[in-house]
């Protein structure tokens, strides 16, 4: 790097071109946010879909009553 003392013109060129650069980075932040929180939202409204599917066909069909276990005869010795 050049260890020159920079003028009072470059310096300001300098900070402008850091502000740029970083409201530009903000922009793409804010951007990949969005985009995230758009796929999260078609995920969960997919998975309430499922879910929701799945809860109305087991109401129309009920479970199966369980077969009564019949009680063991013991054996003797």
């Amino acid at each position: 790097m050049n260890d020159e003392p920079k003028s009072a013109a470059e310096l300001k060129e300098i900070r402008l071109n850091r502000k740029l650069a970083q409201d530009a980075e903000g922009i793409k932040a804010m951007a990949d946010i969005a985009a995230a929180d758009i796929a999260i939202r078609k995920r969960t409204a997919n998975l309430r879909a499922i879910r929701l599917a799945k809860e109305a066909a087991d109401r129309d069909k009920p479970p199966e009553p369980k077969a009564k276990a019949k009680p063991k005869k013991k054996k003797s010795i």
